[in-house]
């Protein structure tokens, strides 16, 4: 039971992007999160994501994966 109680509460702290996976090109360079389609109210304060030097880089506020799809 103690188990169970554990993974419940490892759900509910779990970070809301962190299986958010955004698909980016060069032409949306500079890359930013939030995306100006997410809502202003809950968001992070906007940050660059550095996703042109490994092809893919996450968001260091909510861990959303932005991955460039024409390295």
């Amino acid at each position: 039971m103690a188990d169970n109680k554990a993974e419940a509460v490892a759900r509910n702290q779990a970070t809301p992007n962190d299986q958010m996976r955004y698909e980016v090109s060069r032409e949306d360079f500079p890359v930013h999160c939030p995306q100006p389609s997410m809502s202003l109210w809950n968001s992070h304060p906007r940050v660059y994501i550095p996703v042109a030097e490994q092809g893919e880089a996450r968001c260091p506020y909510c861990g959303a994966l932005y991955v460039l799809t024409d390295r």
